[in-house]
């Protein structure tokens, strides 16, 4: 395997691993803010390099040069590859400008100790391709916010049971999945236990409780930390994609298919900007776990570049109410509060980040969008339709939100409602990626093409993703078998990846 230049996976790992000691020596003080910025820039800095390196390689995956957790982990635990490479430089933006965007007074509300150990287990879930280890961290990533909420002393009964839930199954799952014979018909309950364990960790419906609790219990940044990211997407493309038999991935893309039409009805009528957020979230989310039961390189492709929108744009939307909410408290969407004339610079980019979550030309995810709903039409156009529903939905929601704030009378206020220079390099940063992203897309779609055709390749090459009928029957020749195959029997992965695969269901299109 191709060694990066520099150790940059895990010094990125060990980097907010050490700053939350320091911030936590450092205590309450004004100085631990600043010192949390500079950790985060830093990090972000490691991922970026990471990346430059990664791609210079021109390989499809990885590993550091130098590994200073030999004696701890096996060489190929820690690696990264075209799946990983862009998400983990998305994951160290998400937390910059989240801690860079918090106010000095909502500091020692907001756990920047916390933020910090939770930066470096994301870091360390997206770096980890070894299962019990992935496993591991994605139990331990589920601690901080509990922590959080502890302190707070607000209610943790819901996300106990979903996250104790989560972690049970997750194991179980996992670990009966390893004792028995792929073959047999026993698959099917560790599948099951594997399959409802990443559904609880995405949200999807009706697993999704915790969710609305998290962002009405906790505080606002650490919920767009832990949701943002999407891990549970990424625990589905490492643990169950490579492995899951068809019907797996049609239970996740049914369930995923309706929450993304149900959250974003839901959006539409709430009456508080964080529960709005929550589904919208909830709903784009969705979407992702749909391109990813396609199981072909356009729907997979759409899939990859629409979780690259989503966590930039939703995180870049979420910071914007948080930033509000720090001067006018809790925002009710029950009545309109005219703060254009003292925000315009907040109230340009909360529309701007809105949009592009849902595909708006020219922002980073309108091409996404397109791929994922151009991959679902070819297979399922009855897919597709929902997609575009779906997305028709949050974009009402987001232009109903956004009049409801910034529209209306004027109301004057005796402190300033306008952007901090913190507040407004946040903006900045994550404006010029969106708009970047979306004006010049061919990099990253490029990236996104070749991942996606060898995660399809992963599963060709893995005998749980055979039908049982044909793996049990090796006699049979290629000849017979394509005779007596039928239309039913086809999965999706048996299609050929270039060029894109066309439906069996329908003639091509002249």
């Amino acid at each position: 395997m191709p060694e990066l230049r520099f150790p940059w996976i895990e010094v990125s790992i060990l980097v907010p691993l050490f700053g939350a000691v320091w911030v936590h020596l450092l205590g309450n003080s004004e100085r631990s803010l600043r010192h949390c910025v500079v950790i985060c820039a830093a990090t972000f800095a490691l991922t970026v390099g990471e990346l430059i390196d990664f791609v210079s390689l021109g390989a499809f995956e990885a590993h550091d040069h130098w590994l200073f957790l030999d004696w701890l982990f096996n060489r190929d635990i820690f690696v990264v590859d075209e799946l990983s490479a862009y998400q983990l430089a998305l994951v160290a933006l998400i937390f910059l400008v989240t801690v860079l965007s918090t106010l000095r007074t909502k500091a020692p509300r907001f756990s920047l100790k916390l933020a910090l150990i939770s930066e470096s287990l994301m870091l360390a879930t997206f770096s980890c391709r070894e299962s019990w280890t992935l496993i591991l961290l994605l139990v331990a990533s589920t601690i901080p916010p509990y922590l959080e909420l502890r302190k707070r002393e607000r209610c943790t009964r819901i996300y106990r049971i979903h996250m104790g839930a989560f972690v049970a199954m997750l194991v179980i799952g996992w670990a009966w999945m390893s004792m028995i014979d792929v073959h047999s018909s026993a698959v099917f309950v560790p599948g099951a236990f594997l399959t409802t364990a990443c559904l609880l960790r995405a949200g999807i419906f009706p697993l999704h409780l915790w969710m609305t609790d998290l962002f009405e219990k906790g505080t606002f940044g650490t919920a767009i930390l832990f949701t943002t990211p999407l891990v549970g997407a990424y625990a589905v493309m490492r643990l169950i994609l490579p492995i899951a038999p068809s019907w797996a991935m049609q239970s996740i893309a049914v369930l995923s298919l309706f929450t993304a039409v149900y959250a974003g009805g839901m959006a539409l009528v709430q009456r508080e900007a964080r529960r709005m957020f929550c589904y919208l979230l909830l709903s784009q989310s969705s979407l992702v776990l749909v391109g990813l039961e396609l199981v072909t390189p356009i729907g997979l492709t759409g899939a990859l570049c629409l979780w690259v929108s989503v966590g930039m744009s939703l995180t870049g939307f979420g910071i914007t109410l948080r930033c509000i909410e720090a001067r006018i408290s809790r925002i009710s969407l029950a009545d309109f509060h005219g703060l254009y004339q003292q925000m315009p610079i907040l109230s340009g980019f909360f529309l701007l980040t809105g949009l592009a979550s849902i595909g708006f030309p020219a922002t980073v995810g309108f091409v996404g969008m397109e791929l994922l709903i151009e991959g679902a039409v070819d297979v399922y156009p009855f897919v597709g339709s929902m997609v575009v529903i779906a997305a028709a939905l949050n974009g009402i929601a987001v232009l109903f939100a956004y009049f409801r704030i910034f529209t209306g009378r004027h109301n004057r206020t005796l402190i300033p409602m306008h952007a901090r220079p913190a507040e407004k390099f946040a903006v900045l940063v994550l404006s010029v990626l969106i708009l970047g992203g979306g004006l010049y897309p061919q990099p990253g779609v490029a990236s996104r093409y070749h991942a996606a055709k060898e995660l399809t390749r992963q599963r060709q090459n893995n005998p749980m993703t055979v039908d049982p009928e044909y793996a049990a029957a090796p006699e049979m020749t290629d000849e017979n078998a394509a005779e007596n195959q039928s239309d039913d029997s086809i999965t999706r992965v048996d299609r050929p990846l270039d060029p894109p695969p066309v439906s069996l269901a329908k003639q091509p299109r002249h």
